[in-house]
């Protein structure tokens, strides 16, 4: 088990994204809608395809989603295309896990679905005292997402889905206490030994090939030796930032803008208010409630009577002792803040009022309203700055948005040139040359934008001398580019790639005569017990499955734990391919120096069960055809290497 995790390291860590991180949050919940059919297909699943309007949004809500978890977190690393593909890949995974839900039938009941949301914070925030959702502000907190409640409860619904296919899997694992703790046994050995290095950079010092070999070299490993297609474009930006500078609002704007909005402009009003509490429980009896209403409103009696006393009644009977300490005071406080019948209650009373009982999902309130902060209404002229900026930015985005219809048509519409659209605009054609298939890391703007470039890669582009459709490259810009001239991949010429192809043969001619050294060796040694032992043997250590401090090489480490130590002193041959040969002498077995706890127990079982999801995942892929169409990062950025 323990060998299969270390073998399929890189896939466990992409499931344990896939499978761990996602969660249950308000936003940021998966649809499996149809937005991606007319954008190019990145991937496609069970026949259904996922655009790359669908990855776009998939990469943005991972990116909020994490940046509430990490705030810290630097955003470069959301720029990079490793986690932009892990995005493609929880996308992936979901849409699987959705159509096995689907086909295995299991849906999620009105009632379960109920039962969820009433669990979420964020919704219980939202309930009124009657346990109803505030629908207004529901629709208010939703609609940024651009969702409305019953797409939001259909992703919630979707998500009990594929969380029934995931639970049922893991709920399904039995393993045998017996194996278990055999398994970690096995882990938990030691053994020590003394390695000799057969390291192919010295035995690359003894080889030198010839011209011919070379030649035939590079013909064998033609792939090694390509240059990256590469196109030169035309391309132009609109971009509203560009836009704004060129406006300048009248005073009559801006003045009629101050006027409409002085009063929001100059803030919110808050109240600072008091409380005492008296708790009641959500599972009270009427009787118990009725009890908890008449201490209350035994102690409005005593406060009514005496205003002076409030902090004391509050500190020595408030059930909020939160806040009794400080003699009920909540401070300073807005609407939104406060659950609503409680911020009814102050907001309609005058400074230094007390109350009647107030009611909430909380219990009963008395309420003392201590101070009103009105918001400051600035003069005009201290604003005049900021609502210049602010009429400027709303201007500019409506002239954006009509220039946008006009962009994205135009360059459509007439789509053998960008000079129309760059007219009709005034737009500046910008050129580029050796533009490729994925941006370099050195590109900034709209270069910078994979999108784009695929799309000036696709074949309307590229055999057709279109013009690419409008993209949104964010930051408020679209673009549109042609190809001018295209050139293909292609294998570069020996003469200017010979000295590569010498070192890189060099370095295989070297790991090669390692590894056949190392062996015969290791094959002398293991026919003659009595066989001298290398000098150069290095000085004896101890290595261990689970030492993470070592650095040893994982291959190495597995080979040495799982040979049968029938007789010591043994030897084992390690070949580690393009690193050379290892070769190793086993001198002693050092057993577990540890009694197995459940705790132990239970994360090999945690293990076991990750391993079980990989495994159903693959066998899900494979069941529903999974084809994803971009390359991984580490092959792109291998091919851009073998391409300089």
């Amino acid at each position: 088990m323990f060998n299969f995790i270390r073998t399929h390291n890189k896939t466990i860590q992409i499931l344990l994204f896939l499978f761990i991180l996602p969660g249950f949050f308000l936003f940021g919940i998966e649809g499996f809608n149809t937005m991606g059919e007319k954008s190019p297909t990145v991937a496609v699943v069970d026949g259904k395809k996922i655009g790359q309007l669908d990855w776009d949004a998939a990469a943005k809500d991972d990116v909020e989603r994490i940046r509430q978890s990490a705030p810290n977190l630097d955003p470069k690393f959301f720029d990079s295309s490793e986690f932009k593909y892990a995005s493609l890949e929880r996308l992936v995974q979901k849409r699987v896990l959705a159509t096995a839900a689907q086909k295995l039938r299991l849906d999620v009941s009105d009632q379960r679905l109920a039962a969820e949301l009433l669990q979420n914070p964020v919704l219980a925030a939202l309930r009124q005292p009657d346990g109803k959702i505030d629908e207004a502000r529901y629709k208010e907190l939703l609609a940024p997402q651009g969702l409305t409640p019953q797409a939001f409860e259909a992703r919630v619904r979707s998500d009990l889905s594929i969380q029934q296919v995931q639970s049922s899997l893991a709920k399904s694992g039995i393993v045998p206490a017996a194996l278990v703790d055999t398994a970690l046994n096995a882990y938990f050995e030691k053994r020590e030994v003394q390695v000799l290095t057969y390291s192919p950079p010295e035995f690359a010092k003894r080889v030198s090939p010839t011209p011919a070999e070379v030649e035939a070299f590079y013909k064998s490993h033609s792939a090694l030796f390509q240059a990256a297609e590469k196109a030169s474009i035309q391309y132009v930006v609109l971009d509203v930032q560009s836009i704004q500078k060129t406006i300048t609002p009248s005073e009559a704007d801006v003045k009629t803008y101050y006027e409409q909005n002085a009063q929001k402009l100059g803030g919110t009003e808050e109240r600072r208010a008091s409380h005492i509490l008296m708790t009641v429980s959500k599972t009270a009896s009427a009787e118990e409630r009725q009890k908890a209403k008449k201490q209350a409103e035994d102690l409005l009696a005593t406060v009514k009577k005496s205003p002076a006393s409030f902090a004391d009644v509050a500190k020595k009977y408030s059930q909020d002792t939160a806040s009794a300490v400080n003699g009920g005071d909540l401070g300073f406080f807005a609407r939104g803040a406060m659950t609503k019948s409680f911020e009814d209650a102050v907001f309609a009373m005058n400074a230094k009022q007390i109350s009647d009982v107030v009611e909430s999902e909380f219990g009963y309130h008395i309420i003392q309203l201590a101070e009103i902060k009105l918001p400051k209404v600035r003069s005009f002229a201290e604003m005049r700055p900021e609502i210049e900026a602010d009429v400027q930015k709303q201007m500019a985005q409506k002239k954006f948005s009509e220039a946008a219809e006009i962009f994205t048509n135009t360059v459509y519409e007439q789509s053998d040139s960008l000079k129309p659209a760059a007219d009709k605009l005034k737009l500046t054609i910008q050129t580029a040359d050796n533009v490729t298939r994925q941006a370099l890391p050195n590109q900034r703007g709209a270069l910078a934008n994979n999108k784009f470039l695929g799309a000036l890669f696709g074949a309307d582009s590229i055999d057709k001398k279109r013009n690419t459709e409008a993209i949104d490259v964010g930051g408020g810009q679209l673009v549109a580019g042609r190809v001018v001239s295209y050139t293909p991949a292609q294998t570069l010429p020996l003469a200017a790639v010979k000295d590569r192809a010498q070192a890189l043969l060099t370095e295989q001619m070297g790991a090669d005569l390692a590894r056949k050294e190392g062996a015969a060796k290791f094959a002398e040694l293991s026919a003659k017990r009595e066989a001298s032992i290398p000098d150069q043997l290095g000085a004896p250590m101890v290595i261990s499955r689970n030492d993470t401090a070592q650095q040893q090489n994982p291959k190495l480490i597995e080979a040495v734990l799982k040979a049968k130590a029938t007789q010591l002193p043994m030897w084992v041959g390690v070949d580690l391919g393009s690193e050379g040969y290892r070769l190793v002498r086993v001198t002693k077995i050092i057993e577990p120096g540890q009694t197995l706890t459940n705790q132990n127990r239970e994360q090999f079982l945690q293990i076991w069960s990750t391993a079980e999801s990989v495994s159903y995942y693959e066998y899900l892929k494979d069941k529903f055809n999974v084809q994803i169409k971009v390359p991984k990062p580490s092959l792109a950025a291998q091919a851009k290497s073998k391409s300089t």
